[in-house]
């Protein structure tokens, strides 16, 4: 069947939604139409994510309820114990956002699985708290996450909180493309699902008892008390779901001397005056960094629409405000981690961290000088919370922090994905310390680049949309894989490792075998000890370069890292 053939099914289809068939008719342009229906959406270990729209390759309600019939068949296989425990649900401030979350419950409920979908918008860490809080099988996260307004997504979380292992999610992808006709999914009175209690609707119940969870998130407690009133910062949720729960937990803490930025308070899935409503970005701070001005603010804080992501910019000596990097702000959160454990007397002695293998050795470097170990695992997640999941079973190991350079952090494991509600809490509370000494943030990150050397990053991002971008991805990666260069920025690689065959190729011609699952990522370590690493996006048609190099000066770091990147991208573009 070709794509106008499947286009030409969504046209006829009778009972089409009105909107869809409305927007549907509406597009002349037979590129815009191919990629709508040339293939399925990609579902993969996170689900899925893409521009909301009609057609097979677009998110919409027909796309919702085909992935759901998946999780829906997957759980019928194993018995009526796991649909009993049922599913949680949760959706952020996005448009269609509730609805898809609604039609979710709707295809569970006709397949007698009970479904626990909250009463308004909550945030992605809540939505994996509930999970493990309620004990069901799955959760499921309508979210986009940080991607512009076009954008919606389904994330699928296995039952520890964390997203459904790769088995899991491999089983329902089958399932759903077992699933050809999208139109004739089953789907279930939702006021009856109610009536017959199939369908329960939760909210501040969990709500207290994530947030009662969140009070071990603060290390020092006198610190909000004897500081935390003088401490000045802006918060903005970026017109997506951190206030309600930022806001509780950050009073709960002590720490009320903040102001919102008015205008991004309030949730709002156009996103006024965002296009990418992304904290790793500087335009996120425009207002905030307006209103920091105004009243003279320490520090500005945003998280992004389903707040699982946090990104921070500090007040420098000029009065302008630096925009941290993800892996400033994980390093930063890490070591007042250790430091505070260690002036308490209390940081275990099989106390291990855990990162992505794409994000920064400046953590690796503090983690060493506290004697406490760290686990590079694969980008995302999940790979993390599989590793806290594997401490809490083997009593072997202490979780104290994970993070991903992408604005991802962990604080306590209550939750098994990033959570940027705790760490509006615990940054609050590290602000606070460096006032304690008459510091601010700016100052305690060049006090640590003083100590451990200065480190610099860049991840880069290449969009390569429409049918021919997996191709042209997939090219670059042979290219790589088959002709690398044997050095960059006159320095040599002595280690070149591929994950998608779990391969060490060290210098001297030894191969050793990497003890991680298999994964399409390429990464290369350099006599300098600077790092780069590749992969495609999981989520989005994009290729991500990422590089890592430090030195003794943070003009040297920079200058090494500007010759590395341009080299990287000369060759990848050759």
């Amino acid at each position: 069947m070709t794509w106008r053939d499947t286009y030409q099914e969504w046209l006829n289809y009778a009972d089409l939604d009105e909107n869809l068939k409305n927007q549907l008719t509406a597009v002349t342009d037979d590129e815009e139409l191919e990629d709508a229906f040339y293939q399925p959406m990609s579902f993969g270990t996170a689900g899925m994510r893409g521009l909301m729209g009609p057609g097979i390759n677009r998110m919409n309600i027909y796309t919702v309820r085909q992935a759901t019939e998946g999780l829906a068949t997957l759980m019928d296989s194993l018995g009526d114990e796991v649909k009993q425990r049922g599913v949680a649900i949760s959706y952020d401030s996005r448009n269609n956002s509730r609805e898809f979350a609604h039609e979710a419950a709707r295809v569970l409920g006709a397949h007698q699985i009970k479904s626990y979908i909250f009463d308004d918008l909550r945030p992605t860490p809540e939505l994996s708290f509930a999970v493990r809080h309620l004990h069901t099988y799955a959760g499921i996260m309508i979210t986009a996450s940080h991607n512009p307004k076009e954008y919606n997504g389904y994330k699928i979380y296995g039952e520890d909180g964390g997203q459904m292992p790769p088995k899991e999610s491999d089983q329902m992808t089958t399932y759903i493309r077992q699933i050809e006709d999208l139109f004739a999914v089953k789907l279930a009175d939702e006021s009856q699902l109610l009536a017959d209690g199939i369908e329960e609707v939760i909210g501040e119940a969990v709500d207290q008892a994530y947030l009662d969870n969140a009070k071990t998130v603060t290390v020092n407690q006198d610190l909000a008390k004897e500081y935390g009133k003088d401490l000045k910062f802006v918060f903005t949720p970026l017109c997506g779901t951190g206030r309600m729960l930022g806001e509780r937990a950050l009073q709960q803490a002590g720490f009320t001397n903040y102001e919102l930025v008015a205008e991004e308070a309030s949730p709002n899935g156009d996103f006024p005056g965002l296009e990418h409503p992304n904290p790793e970005f500087p335009e996120a701070f425009v207002r905030a960094t307006a209103l920091g001005k105004q009243i003279d603010a320490d520090l500005l804080i945003a998280t992004d629409p389903d707040a699982d992501r946090l990104g921070c910019a500090v007040r420098q000596p000029n009065g302008e405000y630096q925009l941290l990097t993800g892996n400033q702000i994980g390093t930063i959160l890490f070591h007042y981690i250790l430091e505070a454990h260690k002036q308490a007397g209390d940081l275990p002695a099989n106390a291990t961290a855990v990162k992505s293998i794409v994000s920064t050795n400046f953590a690796t470097k503090v983690a060493e000088s506290y004697g406490v170990g760290m686990v590079n695992v694969l980008t995302g997640f999940k790979w993390i919370a599989d590793q806290i999941h594997q401490y809490e079973t083997q009593h072997n190991h202490t979780f104290m922090f994970g993070f991903e350079e992408s604005f991802g952090y962990l604080i306590k494991p209550f939750v098994r994905d990033k959570d940027a509600i705790q760490v509006l809490v615990l940054l609050a509370e590290i602000a606070a310390y460096y006032r304690s000494r008459e510091m601010n943030l700016y100052d305690g990150l060049q006090e640590l680049f003083e100590e451990y050397g200065y480190f610099e990053e860049k991840t880069i991002s290449k969009t390569y949309a429409g049918i021919e971008g997996p191709k042209k991805i997939a090219a670059i990666m042979t290219k790589f894989r088959e002709g690398a260069p044997t050095s960059l920025a006159g320095h040599q690689i002595v280690e070149a490792d591929d994950f998608s065959n779990n391969t060490k190729r060290l210098a001297n011609g030894t191969v050793e075998e990497l003890q991680m699952p298999n994964s399409n990522v390429l990464r290369y370590v350099f006599d300098d000890e600077t790092w780069i690493a590749i992969r495609p996006s999981g989520t989005e048609p994009k290729l991500k370069y990422y590089v890592g190099t430090s030195d003794k000066s943070q003009a040297a770091a920079v200058a090494k890292l500007d010759q590395f990147v341009q080299d990287l991208t000369e060759f990848a573009e050759a």
